[in-house]
């Protein structure tokens, strides 16, 4: 599978509930896009976002992660365009963004069309023979900058838009160099962090440095799985069972993770100092690996010859103390957390499992620095109330904290865990959102609405 099939939404693999929430909002798009809820989905599009159970900043290094899709995210629903006009419309805001099919075009930066028109111009750019632009409205259920790729998950949807009404799947220089759902998703990748993907060339993307983990989670996991990749390239790994008698229970902080403005730029650091020790090893070594994960496995010995050729390099922007702490957070959680933690995960050994988790979490507040108060708090609260594991997750610096908790616990779990939160940290409280999930279903095309005429995953 390259593009996603089609799908009713009864077998996609979503929940009952979930079926449920997306019948409405599929109608509500129909709406704003057509004016007639009950028209026939011309073309349509489930895009989840993702839960990072763990992999905080590895990816980009090469490194590993442990994903899952949730079952919250965009309904989109299109219709083609005989010119090269894309309009994008905001389901329930009814807010437009209107930009070409054009390799010149510039997007508008600070604002949401920033990400459509930014997929709009490398389509141009990479696949000449896109002339056709659509009409496209969006509702997502997924908490919009809160750490569960909203953005990456908006703009794969746009990709999957434009994809079809052009055909681009079949076309020679697609299949040249997309072979597959993790070639498409690191393709993807590189729309929003710009760089250029065989010989699809880049350009300055949305402005991020980030890798494919988001959309490679968005378009590969599958139900009631968690799936461990590596990247640089993607390969999975291996796959291992959600346990059965639990679910993630999601808390958005209410403290906003857009990569946008100063936040941008501390999510780049953490890139960029990764970066920096992978450049002070090739000089020391006169060595030519690509990754930080490339390097580690190229010698027995490589990750200590590794510290101590940053440990001797002259201070930099970044000083060898943050470029110390930075690898080795990237070594524990890559190399040593997330293997073990799909081991315990497989053993059925949850305790094990949470034990490692919190080593994630311990690693992220005081070597990676990407968390902030709000988010340690309800990572550490979570565990109090007895979760069997819980972190903060996705790019940070704000965001989101998972927490696996036992089905029937849930509904007082979220309101111990609620009531914890509003008391510690009352402003950003107002802000929160708190929801359960199950690992769902990776980018679906939706043919029809039926909910009926086939058996859904039995009530939790």
């Amino acid at each position: 599978m390259i593009v996603p099939r089609a799908h009713t939404l009864a077998d996609t693999g979503l929940g009952p509930r979930a079926v449920s929430r997306k019948v409405g909002l599929f109608r509500a798009a129909a709406l704003a896009l057509t004016g007639d809820a009950a028209v026939a989905l011309p073309l349509a599009f489930f895009v989840p976002g993702r839960i990072e159970v763990l992999g905080k900043h590895t990816d980009y290094c090469g490194g590993r992660s442990l994903l899952c899709a949730v079952e919250q995210g965009f309904c989109f629903v299109a219709r083609a365009r005989r010119d090269r006009l894309v309009r994008v419309v905001d389901g329930v805001s009814g807010d437009v963004a209107e930009c070409a099919l054009d390799p010149a075009m510039e997007p508008v930066r600070g604002h949401w069309s920033n990400y459509p028109a930014t997929v709009a111009r490398r389509v141009a750019r990479n696949f000449p023979q896109a002339a056709f632009g659509a009409d496209i409205a969006f509702i997502s259920d997924l908490p919009q900058a809160a750490g569960m790729s909203s953005s990456s998950a908006f703009m794969i949807g746009i990709f999957l838009v434009l994809a079809e009404v052009n055909r681009l799947a079949p076309s020679a220089r697609f299949r040249a160099e997309i072979d597959g759902a993790e070639a498409l998703a690191a393709y993807l990748a590189t729309i929003e962090n710009g760089r250029s993907f065989g010989s699809l060339a880049g350009d300055h993307g949305v402005g991020t440095f980030g890798g494919s983990q988001d959309h490679t989670a968005i378009l590969c996991c599958r139900p009631e799985t968690l799936s461990q990749y590596r990247f640089g390239p993607v390969v999975r790994e291996r796959e291992v069972a959600m346990p059965a008698d639990f679910t993630f229970v999601v808390a958005s902080s209410g403290v906003v993770a857009e990569k946008t403005g100063a936040a941008l730029e501390r999510y780049n650091r953490a890139a960029q100092a990764a970066a920096a020790v992978l450049d002070r090893w090739q000089a020391a070594s006169g060595t030519t690996e690509p990754t930080l994960e490339a390097a580690v496995m190229a010698a027995p010995d490589a990750a200590v010859a590794m510290r101590r050729a940053v440990a001797a390099a002259g201070d930099d922007a970044f000083g060898k103390q943050v470029l110390l702490k930075r690898f080795d957070q990237f070594l524990l959680e890559s190399r040593w957390i997330i293997p073990a933690a799909g081991d315990a995960l497989a053993a059925g050994d949850l305790t094990r499992f949470g034990a490692l988790v919190d080593q994630s979490q311990d690693g992220s507040e005081r070597w990676l620095g990407n968390q902030v108060p709000e988010t340690i708090a309800l990572a550490h609260e979570a565990r109090e109330l007895g979760a069997r594991a819980a972190s903060a997750f996705g790019a940070g610096f704000g965001g989101s904290v998972w927490a696996l908790v036992r089905q029937v616990d849930v509904p007082s779990f979220i309101t111990d865990w609620k009531a914890r939160y509003q008391e510690r940290c009352p402003e950003a409280a107002a802000g929160a959102a708190f929801f359960e999930t199950r690992p769902g279903p990776s980018a679906r095309r939706i043919e029809s609405l039926e909910v009926a005429t086939r058996p859904v995953r039995k009530p939790r």
